[in-house]
């Protein structure tokens, strides 16, 4: 399992204590060379959150049958003006690949399902997770924009208030 971050410390957490496999730095690293060498059999699954050059450059290197699963594109969600889509897309046809959205609400019915392999699978250790939490509505914009800028490192949350209600 190959992971992509911005920045040679989450990189470093996604192999060290996530488990990954590899990861690659899209901030410092040519995305395509690092797929190939990370990836010298090319690519069966992808689960993208980001679209862009990440995107494009999993389908120049996509196996026969491959699946991607398209959950978000945040690196287009601030563009005022879009850009062209993946230039790669067509290497789907000829690999016979499948490319489908995937939008958790679908899922509904297997939440159980989900919440309980999940929960076992932390308290197992098989799945790790980090947060990145500010405190304060008044920083809730703030908070947002760390998305974007990949200031935040793991899941961005924001605390209302710092000590629980009475």
């Amino acid at each position: 399992m190959i992971g992509t971050a911005g920045g040679k410390e989450k990189c470093d957490w996604l192999v060290q204590v996530a488990g990954f496999d590899g990861a690659i730095d899209y901030k410092s690293e040519d995305v395509g060379t690092r797929l190939s060498a990370l990836c010298p059999n090319g690519i069966d699954v992808f689960f993208d959150n980001v679209g862009g050059i990440v995107l494009n450059e999993v389908l120049a290197r996509i196996n026969l049958k491959a699946r991607i699963v398209l959950c978000g594109a945040i690196s287009r969600y601030n563009e005022a003006v879009l850009p062209p889509g993946p230039s790669n897309y067509f290497n789907l046809t000829p690999k016979r690949a499948r490319m489908e959205g995937f939008i958790i609400l679908d899922y509904v019915p297997r939440f159980p399902e989900a919440f309980e392999a999940l929960g076992r699978w932390q308290s197992e250790g098989k799945l790790v997770q980090k947060e990145d939490v500010a405190v304060g509505l008044e920083n809730a914009p703030r908070t947002l924009m760390r998305l974007f800028t990949g200031e935040n490192f793991g899941k961005q949350l924001l605390r209302i208030v710092d000590q629980p209600l009475p």
